[in-house]
């Protein structure tokens, strides 16, 4: 199983004056490369992080998945998307940011079942908000 995390570089430095969108592409890198660090106890063969330019044609860094949309009658490529690729070839791919966000922090709350060190990142506000509204596992509080 792979993943790759593909996300605009403007977007993530803040060069496109959207602070939301900047707060959660930086939250989407960090869940990514903790991920990465701890792939393999969740079966992960390999993640990716594609950071695109303006400039370049953003091909997908492994997964040869690119989500488009239609705005103003022409073909754009999605800057943002989360692919998951699972052990019987099917892709799962997810666009929308808080989608995004919500399945790498759910990838992490996997791997905080399994390990004894912390995992946790330090999401934005806005982040925080959007992983405590999909109620995830380790996230819960123990019912009594």
């Amino acid at each position: 199983m792979r993943i790759e995390l593909r996300v605009c570089q403007h977007c993530l430095d803040g060069d496109h004056g959207n602070e939301r969108r900047t707060a959660l592409l930086n939250d989407m890198v960090d869940c990514a490369e903790q991920i990465k660090t701890h792939k393999e106890v969740i079966d992960l063969d390999a993640v990716h992080i594609r950071k695109v330019r303006d400039d370049e044609q953003g091909k997908p860094a492994a997964l040869p998945v690119v989500s488009a949309t239609i705005q103003n009658d022409q073909v754009v490529l999605n800057d943002t998307q989360l692919v998951a690729e699972g052990q019987d070839g099917n892709m799962l791919v997810y666009t929308n940011p808080d989608d995004v966000l919500t399945v790498l922090a759910g990838n992490l709350d996997e791997i905080s079942k399994a390990v004894t060190e912390d995992v946790t990142v330090d999401l934005s506000s806005i982040g925080a908000e959007i992983v405590s509204q999909a109620n995830l596992g380790a996230n819960r509080e123990e019912q009594q």
